[in-house]
């Protein structure tokens, strides 16, 4: 089998920002597509502390840098010191792709639009009519609030230790006419959702949600993508529901930033089976290792 192509003095580099980004799937994703259609770039993984966002974004122009994803926990630290923001960057106070154009750094939000190509195309999910519920209010849960909302859900609820830190979601939900409440976790067995989104990290070493009555109709998205079935979709396999994990949102976020920074039609199929193979030799490695 053929090897990655040669990097020269032209190749251009693309990267991801975050703290930490050791295990981010987008490297995998982004050069098995540059690979499929012959492109001239590489991407590869920035690790960016905290306090050092703003120069790391600033130099990606001086670099000659083609553009980079945000991963957390920099996506509303980014929003903040690029040239501009799009409209979807500004509304949700995040940016997870930036784009370099000669004279500005652009940021861009592909997080709401790939959330929505994920419950249409992959899920045939229509959440018009629809109740959702939403653990988390961070940067990936507004995206998804902000969808939810944009695609007429009957109702918004967002899960939330602190209810303080909701206020960002329910701005976006009542702007688009939705209609917003504010959930401790307490009460969320009490709640009624025909939509649950986990977008908190509750679930990646097995923890459990608490969870309103589930059946046939449930429709349920983890936004994690490692353990490839978490705890919230077996729950929901087990009522006899349909649960994802958040692979498809990667892909399709990925996607959007692709066709950004190339102004060609992202290789799904590749991206996918990239991703796919990736998590299945980690799934491998942590059988053969269990304690690592």
């Amino acid at each position: 089998m053929a090897g990655p192509d040669p990097i020269t003095g032209t190749t251009r580099v693309v990267g991801v920002i975050g703290w930490p980004v050791h295990h981010s799937l987008s490297p995998v994703i982004h050069n098995a597509a540059f690979a499929a259609l012959g492109l001239d770039l590489v991407y590869v993984p920035m690790p960016v502390a905290l306090e050092r966002v703003a120069e790391a974004v600033a130099g990606l122009r001086a670099l000659g840098v083609a553009g980079a994803n945000v991963t957390m926990p920099h996506k509303e630290a980014v929003a903040d010191v690029v040239d501009e923001r799009t409209p979807d960057a500004g509304l949700l106070r995040a940016v997870n792709t930036v784009v370099v154009q000669s004279e500005a750094l652009v940021g861009h939000n592909t997080d709401a639009p790939g959330f929505e190509r994920f419950l249409l195309d992959d899920l045939g999910v229509d959440a018009g009519g629809r109740r959702a519920l939403v653990f988390g209010a961070g940067g990936a849960a507004r995206a998804c609030v902000l969808t939810l909302a944009r695609m007429g859900a009957a109702s918004v609820s967002v899960v939330v230790r602190s209810p303080e830190r909701a206020e960002p979601a329910r701005m976006l939900a009542e702007d688009v006419g939705a209609r917003f409440e504010v959930l401790a976790f307490d009460a969320v067995e009490d709640a009624e959702a025909d939509i649950l989104v986990n977008a908190t990290p509750l679930g990646a070493r097995g923890e459990e949600l608490p969870l309103p009555r589930l059946g046939a109709t449930t429709v349920g998205v983890d936004l994690l993508y490692r353990p490839t079935t978490t705890p919230l979709q077996r729950r929901i396999h087990d009522a006899g529901g349909s649960a994802s994990g958040g692979l498809g949102l990667l892909l399709h976020q990925a996607g959007l930033s692709f066709e950004l920074w190339t102004g060609q039609p992202a290789p799904l199929p590749v991206m996918s089976a990239a991703a796919l193979a990736a998590l299945a030799d980690d799934e491998q490695g942590r059988s053969a290792h269990p304690t690592g």
